[in-house]
């Protein structure tokens, strides 16, 4: 269908809203002093949108009906020009994971933000089982998670006729610089490369971008040794525990289903 988002002409972004999960909130590109930077300040950098325009709703764990309920009321009342929506990993790692509840959340999220005049946009996610090593079983479980999350994704963009980050056909996507060292969040060079991405599509909406984004890294902080080491031990393995504990049943699900399958194919007919 045609974008249901069409400015009337080239015209600046003032007001830029984020919302989603710990990508969204910046983690794995660290700054000086402890903050987060991340996607959102560098798209608003590219925008020009200046400190009183730019919102950034999201928080480490959201899920998407968290961004409905949690997160948009507030956007909305930003009235922000464009809105960046990174969410959905964390829903794919949970054992109430509900593809229909998820579209029903994200179509809600799309429409209101377009009818507010916000040009939305949503990402589309990559199979992350080819950053985050897991054992074969695990993997093909993830990855069955996060196609049926793209499927639902690409109903809602094609339904409404929004923009989308695409993170499969994103360059550069699957090299390891792309990534921080728990492998789960990008590093600034990732975050870079999703706000232009980002920047590209807000371009290709009717927006102008004063100040592309470099892939240049520059003013975050590397992370030594030490630093990765302590998420590591305080951070990494607990979050990995937590969500292992909820994902399992599900891929245990999974390798029964692939086991039986594999049995049937080889009774004689």
């Amino acid at each position: 269908m045609e974008p249901s988002f069409v400015p009337s002409g080239p015209r600046l972004a003032r007001r830029l809203a984020v919302l989603g999960d710990s990508t969204a909130v910046g983690l794995g590109d660290p700054l000086p002093g402890g903050a987060w930077r991340g996607v959102g300040p560098l798209v608003a950098d590219a925008l020009g949108v200046g400190d009183g325009g730019y919102v950034n709703l999201s928080f480490t764990g959201a899920r998407m009906h968290c961004v409905l309920a949690d997160q948009l009321p507030g956007a909305l009342a930003h009235r922000p020009d464009v809105t960046l929506i990174v969410v959905g990993m964390n829903d794919t790692l949970r054992s109430d994971f509900s593809a229909p509840a998820i579209e029903a959340d994200l179509d809600k999220i799309v429409v209101e933000l377009t009818a507010a005049g916000s040009l939305a946009i949503p990402v589309r996610f990559h199979d992350h089982g080819k950053v985050f090593r897991l054992p074969g079983p695990l993997k093909r479980a993830l990855s069955a998670r996060v196609a049926e999350l793209n499927e639902v994704i690409d109903t809602v963009v094609a339904r409404r006729g929004v923009p989308c980050l695409d993170l499969v056909s994103l360059p550069g996507a699957y090299d390891l610089t792309a990534w921080s060292v728990d492998r789960l969040h990008p590093s600034e060079l990732g975050h870079r490369m999703l706000a232009r991405g980002f920047a590209e599509l807000i371009e290709g909406a009717g927006f102008t971008v004063p100040d592309p984004v470099s892939l240049t890294c520059s003013g975050g902080l590397e992370p030594g040794a030490a630093q990765h080491l302590g998420w590591l031990v305080f951070k990494g393995i607990p979050w990995l525990c937590r969500r292992g504990a909820d994902f399992l049943p599900y891929a245990a699900a999974i390798i029964a289903r692939s086991f039986a399958e594999s049995a049937r194919r080889r009774l004689p007919r």
